[in-house]
């Protein structure tokens, strides 16, 4: 009868945990009020679309540039001793991250690998932002000491030297440059590396230079192409979400255990993790200061403060010379927020496949979930800048309610077979 309140739904739910039994603030029938549908909708996957056009690499969506920078991407040769590939790092099995607490190359890095799925929805690089764009962020591991510890006229002779990529480098960007003339074009130069390698930089003309810088750029836009085509799957948060904005009541294979709702309804509410991790990647794409304690023996990370400097001086970033924008907007570049309140400020992680990805934070010093959450249950003051995270009045079962729901974001990489694994 109209006003008739089904019993059936007030009917507390209960979960067993650690061998205890909580009883649950939601009922069998979860009911969302219309801004929480919103919110929820807002997250579903669904939403995401294309990626983005990204006007400074010309060959963004090619897919002769994907597939070139696909065999780039899996190539050793790419390294100073043979033994590193960007798949080295981004390996495909463990949704392109490496499980390592940090980056282990050619050398041992300084931060946590970040995945490369669903890079392309980002306007920032790297977890302080130094780069802006897929392409310059591909650039610089391929130059760093602890990763590839390469340099980059080492790398277009590579192209030059090699059969298939000068072909299909050719077709799609045009000639490369004639590096016959080792006196003109020292194997090993960069002006990044070593001091003998920067002097062999240095001694080639302007023209010359510029030759190189061009063909290396290239590469980073094949590479950028091929990452392009990794999306992150659905998830079973996704079905529920889905199931919720058609109006309809959750399948069984699309429902949510009681468990898992209230983890989402804190996750949305009393949480605030949606206030950073929103959208369908669950990330806002900016940078915040949450008080991560250093590496193990780092020194405080100055994050975004330091990273919008490095992105603006960048020479291969969206103003400079090897950009395809023929308008140069660069409205994120030229607009870039840099203050004393980004010091320690690090890039909000997607938390698609969260679960599958550990260890967490910007130098992996949090190993668990459960340690994450209570880190921001905490909210301790931050060693440099300040901690923007307000401590969490959350039970602990309330925590286990969190962690279960994340756990419903994780899924496959939404790509064809060919892209997910070596060509």
């Amino acid at each position: 009868m109209p006003g008739r309140v089904n019993t059936a739904i007030l009917l507390a739910a209960c979960l067993a945990i650690g061998g205890l039994v909580y009883r649950l603030a939601e009922p069998t029938g979860a009911r969302w009020s219309e801004a929480e549908l919103a919110i929820i909708e807002s997250l579903w996957l669904g939403n995401l679309g294309e990626a983005p056009p990204d006007p400074t690499n010309e060959v963004a969506d090619s897919l002769a540039a994907a597939a070139l920078g696909h065999r780039l991407f899996f190539d050793t040769r790419l390294s100073r001793d043979g033994t590193v590939s960007c798949a080295t790092c981004h390996k495909p099995e463990s949704y392109f991250t490496d499980d390592l607490r940090v980056g282990i190359g050619a050398g041992v890095g300084t931060r946590h690998t970040m995945t490369v799925v669903g890079a392309a929805w980002s306007p920032w690089y790297f977890w302080d932002g130094r780069r802006d764009s897929q392409w310059s962020q591909a650039l610089t591991p391929l130059e760093s000491p602890a990763e590839h510890a390469g340099t980059r006229t080492e790398f277009v002779h590579l192209l030059a030297d090699d059969a298939g990529y000068s072909a299909a480098y050719e077709q799609i960007f045009g000639p490369l440059p004639d590096l016959t003339d080792a006196a003109r074009f020292p194997r090993r130069a960069s002006p990044l590396g070593t001091p003998e390698q920067q002097d062999a930089w240095w001694s080639m003309a302007p023209a010359d230079q510029t030759a190189v810088n061009e063909a290396f750029a290239n590469m980073g836009k094949a590479l950028a192409a091929y990452q392009r085509e990794l999306r992150p799957g659905p998830g079973r948060f996704d079905a529920y979400a889905q199931a919720l904005a058609s109006g309809e009541e959750p399948s069984s294979s699309a429902a949510l255990s009681a468990a898992e709702v209230a983890g989402l309804r804190l996750f949305i509410g009393d949480a605030s993790c949606v206030n950073c991790h929103n959208g369908p990647l669950f990330s806002n794409n900016e940078f915040h200061n949450t008080g991560v304690l250093p590496g193990v023996g780092q020194l405080p990370a100055m994050g975004r403060a330091s990273g919008v400097r490095e992105a603006r001086s960048d020479a291969f970033n969206c103003l400079g010379p090897f950009s395809a924008d023929p308008l140069r907007t660069c409205a994120e570049l030229r607009f870039a927020k840099s203050s004393d309140d980004l010091v320690g400020a690090q890039r909000t992680p997607s938390l698609r496949n969260v679960s599958r990805t550990p260890p967490f934070m910007h130098a992996g010093q949090i190993a668990s979930l459960g340690e994450v959450l209570e880190h921001y249950r905490r909210a301790e003051p931050s060693l440099v800048g300040h901690n923007e995270a307000k401590p969490l009045d959350l039970r602990q079962d309330q925590m286990r309610f969190l962690e279960a729901f994340l756990r419903t974001l994780d899924g496959d990489v939404a790509a064809e077979d060919r892209w997910l694994a070596p060509p």
